[in-house]
């Protein structure tokens, strides 16, 4: 999942970037352009930080443990 999010918000930003730069970049684009890579490295660093911690208990396990105690009720919306 944290590869999904990694290319989403690559291209997330690249397409932010592209935007900008239709008419002309200046200070104003750069400074944007700078905040999304900021927030798109702290991003996918937290992701890679998630994925190392040997503590977390699996996602697999979260989402069993879930299903099982779901009711047929849960199913109505």
């Amino acid at each position: 999942m944290e590869d999904v999010k990694k290319t989403y918000r690559e291209g997330e930003e690249k397409t932010k970037e592209a935007w900008r730069g239709i008419d002309g970049t200046d200070a104003k684009d750069e400074l944007g352009n700078l905040g999304d890579d900021v927030r798109k490295d702290l991003g996918n660093a937290g992701d890679e930080m998630r994925r190392d911690d040997r503590e977390r208990v699996d996602d697999t396990v979260d989402r069993a443990s879930w299903e099982a105690e779901r009711t047929p009720d849960d199913d109505r919306v």
